[in-house]
């Protein structure tokens, strides 16, 4: 790879890594928001499970982040090496995520045997990533639309 080539992918992994940032920063205000106007509007428990749920999944979305961060560096490190190395990269990166998920799943089950949960308010938790991703994505003015309609 010549140096113009990795002054591009560098400049673009610097920009993704931003765009995860806003994704994750935008969530946690989200977040925020959603826990302090349901708990002003619905009670204490539907705030409490969007706080729940909201936690698990930023939690997971930051870990994921992490990961995939070291997966890019560790792909490009054996970049010039057997390919070996690349594939086992890849299948501890779905392994971790894979666990990850597992352990979720685990920790959703002892909250709810032992705090009342709303479901309506876990899958608004839940979503805050997704919704944070839409705004970003749409505020950066990537959108798959043609520019022509």
């Amino acid at each position: 790879m010549n140096n113009r080539d990795h002054t591009i992918n560098s400049s673009h992994t610097e920009t993704s890594l931003l765009v995860v940032r806003q994704v994750i920063l935008c969530s946690g205000i989200l977040l925020m928001f959603l826990v302090a106007g349901s708990w002003w509007f619905f009670g204490w428990i539907f705030a409490q499970s969007i706080l729940i749920g909201g936690l698990l999944v930023n939690g997971s979305f930051w870990l994921l982040k992490k990961d995939a961060q070291r997966l890019m560096e560790r792909v490009s490190a054996a970049d010039g090496s057997s390919g070996g190395g690349v594939n086992m990269e890849k299948t501890r990166f779905f392994l971790r995520a894979f666990a990850r998920l597992i352990v979720v799943g685990l920790l959703l089950f002892v909250l709810a045997s032992k705090v009342p949960i709303d479901v309506i308010g876990l899958t608004l938790g839940f979503a805050t990533i997704m919704i944070s991703v839409v705004i970003i994505g749409l505020s950066i003015g990537k959108c798959w639309l043609p520019s022509k309609v």
